[in-house]
């Protein structure tokens, strides 16, 4: 686009606008995707050395695509960040968290990639992510220092899209793509107070590269800042690709315009220990009781209830399907350049699921996929009689930098032991097993200063649901205009 004159009062708001705001702006020749791009490179340069949450900035490729023309779509113009790990496009190099991946050039595009171009976003660079996406935090040797979190930096940001979360809540763009195979969009997005969904299994492509992530567990997505961004993304990017192995239940009309109405009388269990009936942090369990008391007022049942089922079968399992897969990318590596990883390549977590993967027995990966699939069944039992599940996302404030750092020589200790991540993470990790949708909002924050998300899950399918209660929620308790200090 040429010729736009700059309105200098909206470059100066531009943070108080989501990406469809800024697409308006420029649709309305308010402003170019030119000057968006200026400005969000200007804050990228201003708040990164304090986050460490981007990396492999290419400008001139943006420059290249405005100039050439670009789409028309929901976020025509908008700059735009893709994860560090996964969404394969030409021209923009990953590390995928790796010192061992780093700098690799793809010679092809992502389909989701291709689908989150053609609604015009402007793709400058990528955001951190761990080594291989495996973890709850964002610390990888890679980048040498952890990715900070703009609302306290001596606390995370979340993983494993942590880079992601870290500039969409400093504002560097108002939305950023991530991925999610345990809770990676979730997570984050609870820890820097920000709109994450994880979208019901298969519903966005995986091609051409594979068919699905983590025994189908892992998932694209994207970070923003309100529902009507989510759900325009959703609009853009859902349906299977070519040759998909299996496909998610088709969506009568669009996410957008279902969140224009509200919901109707929803059942919402809610959920104030872990699955085990452990407690947990007393400002989580704050965040749960004052969402449903607000879901309470808004007209929907609030009845106590989680659904029962083996937490730690399910959590052995899902870890050993994750042992396998990153084993499996390590080795593609190794088998690709004809050489092993040296120590200071991978990061110890990392190097003990590869080694840890390659002796799981064949049938020990495909009982815990059995698993897998048992849990998923117990569960939706549960939403027979219960459209929502409402807990936190985590059972505590986000963690201190450092508290999960990849230095644990034993990846299932890391993940199960005593002081494991899944105490930390429960809840998330559970629908990626079960493939439902599930979303991250930012409903509460704690007294100092911390924001605390809320999780909902649905039924399998239902994104439409969870939208729809988002949007409402949004409206009754809005949270676009918190910042944090770091902007």
């Amino acid at each position: 686009m040429t010729g736009a004159r700059t309105d200098m009062a909206a470059m100066k708001d531009y943070d108080r606008y989501d990406a469809m705001g800024l697409a308006e702006l420029v649709r309305r020749r308010k402003v170019s995707p030119a000057e968006l791009l200026d400005e969000a490179l200007a804050r990228a340069e201003r708040v990164n050395p304090k986050l460490n949450a981007l990396v492999h900035l290419v400008p001139e490729r943006a420059r290249a695509a405005i100039a050439a023309g670009l789409p028309e779509g929901p976020f025509t113009g908008v700059p735009f960040l893709l994860k560090d790990l996964g969404a394969e496009a030409i021209g923009y190099p990953t590390n995928s968290g790796s010192r061992f991946f780093a700098n690799h050039d793809w010679t092809y595009d992502s389909e989701i990639y291709i689908r989150l171009r053609a609604t015009g976003l402007v793709t400058f660079g990528r955001t951190t992510s761990p080594e291989l996406g495996v973890g709850p935090v964002t610390e990888a040797a890679v980048y040498d220092g952890p990715t900070r979190n703009p609302w306290n930096p001596s606390h995370t940001s979340g993983g494993s899209s942590g880079g992601a979360a870290a500039a969409v809540a400093a504002g560097v763009t108002p939305i950023a793509h991530g991925s999610d195979g345990g809770g990676s969009v979730r997570i984050p997005a609870a820890c820097c107070g920000l709109v994450g969904l994880k979208p019901t299994r298969a519903r966005l492509p995986d091609g051409p590269a594979s068919g699905e992530g983590w025994g189908g567990m892992s998932i694209d997505g994207v970070l923003t800042r309100s529902v009507r961004d989510t759900a325009a993304a959703m609009d853009a990017t859902a349906g299977a690709d070519l040759g998909a192995p299996y496909w998610a239940p088709p969506v009568e009309g669009r996410y957008l315009d279902a969140i224009a109405t509200p919901p109707k009388k929803l059942v919402i269990a809610m959920c104030t220990t872990n699955f085990e009936g452990a407690p947990i942090h007393a400002e989580c369990r704050k965040a749960v009781e004052r969402t449903a008391k607000l879901c309470g007022d808004l007209g929907h049942e609030i009845v106590e209830a989680s659904p029962q089922f083996d937490f730690m079968g399910a959590m052995h399992a899902w870890s050993n399907v994750v042992a396998v897969g990153t084993s499996l990318s390590v080795q593609a590596k190794v088998d690709a350049i004809g050489r092993k990883p040296r120590r200071d390549e991978l990061e110890p977590i990392i190097w003990s699921a590869w080694e840890k993967g390659l002796g799981i027995p064949a049938t020990t990966y495909l009982a815990g996929i059995n698993t897998v699939h048992a849990t998923g069944r117990r569960i939706a039992g549960f939403f027979q009689k219960h459209d929502m599940l409402l807990t936190p996302v985590l059972t505590e404030p986000p963690a201190s930098v450092g508290r999960f750092a990849p230095t644990n020589p034993d990846f299932f200790d890391h993940r199960l032991g005593k002081n494991g991540l899944v105490h930390y993470s429960p809840f998330a990790p559970i629908f990626n097993i079960t493939g439902q949708p599930a979303i991250s909002l930012p409903l509460h924050w704690s007294a100092d200063g911390l924001p605390i998300g809320v999780h909902f899950a649905g039924r399998f399918g239902d994104e439409t649901g969870l939208l729809k209660l988002a949007a409402q929620l949004e409206q009754a308790e809005p949270w676009f205009d918190r910042r944090p200090p770091i902007r």
